[in-house]
């Protein structure tokens, strides 16, 4: 049952011409599905319809091939070759009764056009804001009139899509509207530039276009970046965002508010708390008597209520925690609060789009999964003859897998061998800025603790003899891995043994003992080529206990796969603020009791700098000592009763935290089940059923 103190949640909200069911609002956000798996990307979009969120909206879809933003892969709405594939997203998400919204988007220069090869366009002339060496050009009064035809042609064919919330798009730096309204983008001497009202005219114009294409078929939304945090360089809260939203009060039917770009509008978890966007919108409401959405990765309730009943917002926009739980709001409406999957605030789910793949998810294994592999995130087939399974192991792979099993009718017995569960979890959770990690364990240990099929031990580590002597058919082995000592990564594929003629940490060592395994003198060196989060973690705990800290990599920056997470230049500047020198671009080559030698990755130019303590974050091995013994004992395993034993998450393969999780999950549902390992183990898009 409802606690009452949520029904405000569930209350109905008009919009326009509209109502919305409740006030859980998905935003718009890329999937890495879009048009060109546009079965997978329908079924995602519907689970969260099923899941309760009122309003569902697809990922900002290109309105012209002058927008192509290839290879990402986003909507596209072209011309009507779109259609039958934006129709498959509208009708999954009408199937449960919520609203279909789309986010017409041209992306000005922010796209390349590497497709259509189309010369980008820009209020004023401009580099494209990648790498390519691509220039857009500056409009002209037939383009501006071209761009307005674009956006009426697009709203006409979202609307014969079936889509009941049309949005017009000036957000995160992306899309050419905003350009026009930023005096960093528009140097225009015309009517389209110069002043504010000039420069607001053209975003005017299109929604005044847009009102008039939908009529009072559909509801017109509004997605405004009202703050850069560029200070007087950019669109501000109390400069001309809050001016643009005045100006503009009630023309949409809706406002969707956020912040640009998108790095400062997704912060992760360790640089931003749950509702972190508040202080820029809170006036919103306060010049518009149009309902507003925004976004601050809430997955409490208590702080939706709080929101809505303090006047900042009427809906609560979510993009990450409808991904970690599509079932949030039915969670929330059944009295289910525990059962709720909270976002960590990772952005493991941002980095599918920015490496042009279907979205992952740490808390979520099933998404990207829903249509592929047939996975819901709620449901799981009961196994037709449940047998025991033993899983070794009670990381993110382990509990996941004895999770999944026990929900399937498994007795699964989880056996870890520490005095706590989580393992990497529960170790990387104590870092700094990580603590919201732990809520991968914690879920799932709620959800084992009540299930009676589940037995769990803690303190129990196990041989090959003890598995052999319990009878138990099938056997998991989620034993996890460990940071290698010897420097191979990867730019030294072979061991650098010259490493041990001084101190070696390992991350584990850190990870385990904090700083207080870092002894306490002499300067301490990172030498970071895993290129993710865990060389910064690594030097950024050293700095804070007061270390003299360097932090070495053969790569061009500091964690540079965090460009994909939007968290590389938050964690380069915090270790440039907290006094760690930054060597990019250096191998290793020599090593002294306290002195380490490096050479440029281009020249091979040497230097030596001072180094007590090295710390390598290079590759991991898996710890498998169990694997290879059981598989020594294969003659014993049937006089014993067992009948598999498999590897998963980073005993199988280090990996990610959402990879091992997904592992686990991998195993729990082809339980049992053959596979052929020359068949593709999903299904693939047939894209001529669809356009």
């Amino acid at each position: 049952m409802r606690d009452p103190r949520y029904d405000i949640l569930f209350e109905p909200v008009r919009i326009g011409p509209l109502t919305a069911p409740n006030r859980f609002w998905q935003v718009p956000h890329c999937s890495g599905m879009g048009y060109r798996y546009p079965n997978a990307e329908a079924r995602m979009r519907g689970i969260k319809a099923e899941g309760g969120w009122g309003v569902i909206s697809t990922q900002e879809a290109e309105i012209h091939p002058t927008s192509d933003i290839s290879p990402a892969n986003e909507a596209r709405n072209w011309d009507a070759q779109d259609i039958p594939a934006l129709r498959l997203v509208a009708d999954a998400i009408h199937e449960h009764g919520s609203l279909a919204a789309i986010q017409l988007v041209h992306n000005g220069f922010h796209t390349p056009n590497r497709y259509s090869r189309m010369i980008p366009l820009a209020p004023s002339p401009a580099l494209y804001d990648g790498n390519d060496p691509v220039q857009a050009r500056a409009m002209d009064k037939t383009d501006i009139a071209n761009m307005r035809r674009w956006y009426v042609q697009a709203a006409k064919r979202a609307r014969e899509a079936g889509f009941d919330v049309i949005y017009v798009y000036a957000g995160h730096d992306m899309s050419v509207l905003q350009h026009f309204l930023s005096r960093r983008h528009n140097h225009r001497c015309d009517e389209y530039g110069g002043s504010f009202e000039n420069r607001l005219r053209l975003f005017r114009e299109v929604i005044a276009d847009v009102r008039d294409a939908i009529g009072d078929r559909a509801a017109l939304a509004v997605r405004l970046a009202i703050d850069e945090l560029l200070g007087p360089e950019g669109i501000t809260c109390e400069g001309e965002g809050r001016d643009i939203i005045a100006a503009l009060a009630e023309e949409p039917d809706v406002w969707d508010v956020n912040l640009s770009d998108w790095s400062n509008d997704s912060q992760t978890s360790r640089f931003s708390d749950e509702g972190f966007q508040e202080k820029y919108t809170a006036f919103v409401k306060s010049v518009t008597t149009r309902p507003v959405v925004g976004v601050g990765r809430y997955t409490s309730p208590d702080s939706m209520v709080r929101v809505i009943r303090k006047g900042i917002l009427d809906f609560i926009g979510a993009a990450r925690p409808s991904i970690a739980d599509p079932f949030l709001p039915k969670k929330i409406e059944q009295g289910r609060i525990d059962d709720i999957r909270e976002c960590i605030g990772c952005n493991i789910c941002t980095s599918g789009d920015n490496t042009c793949v279907p979205m992952r998810c740490t808390q979520n294994p099933t998404v990207g999964e829903e249509w592929r592999r047939g996975w819901h995130p709620e449901r799981i087939a009961p196994l037709p003859a449940p047998e025991p399974a033993l899983i070794v192991g009670g990381g993110p792979a382990g509990l996941e897998a004895a999770r999944a099993l026990a929900q399937r009718g498994a007795e699964v017995t989880l056996a870890e061998a520490g005095s706590e569960w989580g393992g990497r979890v529960s170790r990387e959770a104590r870092m700094p800025g990580l603590a919201a990690w732990g809520r991968v364990r914690d879920w799932r240990l709620g959800q084992l603790r009540n299930l009676t099929n589940a037995q769990m031990y803690l303190q129990s580590p196990l041989t090959a003899d003890d598995i052999l002597a319990y009878g138990i058919p099938h056997v998991a082995l989620a034993t996890g891995a460990r940071w290698r000592a010897d420097g191979v990564g990867r730019s030294h594929r072979r061991p650098q043994h010259f490493i041990a003629e001084g101190a070696v940490l390992t991350p584990d060592d850190v990870l385990d003992g904090g700083a207080a395994a870092i002894p306490a003198s002499g300067p301490v060196v990172i030498f970071d080529d895993d290129w993710f989060y865990m060389g910064g973690l690594m030097a950024e705990v050293a700095a804070r206990a007061g270390h003299d800290v360097t932090l070495v990599t053969p790569d061009v920056m500091v964690g540079s796969f965090a460009q994909n997470t939007l968290e590389q230049v938050r964690i380069q500047r915090q270790l440039l603020s907290l006094g760690v020198r930054i060597l990019p671009n250096q191998l290793l080559t020599g090593r002294g009791a306290d002195w380490l030698d490096l050479a440029c990755t281009y020249s091979g130019t040497t230097r030596r700098i001072d180094c007590a303590v090295l710390v390598p974050v290079t590759a991991r091995l898996p710890v498998d000592d169990l694997w290879e013994a059981l598989q020594a004992r294969r003659a014993d395993w049937a006089d014993a009763g067992l009948r598999s034993v498999t590897r998963i998450g980073d005993c199988l393969a280090p990996g990610t935290i959402a990879a091992a999780n997904h592992s686990g999950h991998l195993y729990a549902r082809t339980y049992c089940e053959p596979g052929d390992p020359d068949k593709a183990p999903f299904r693939r898009e047939d894209l001529a059923t669809v356009y």
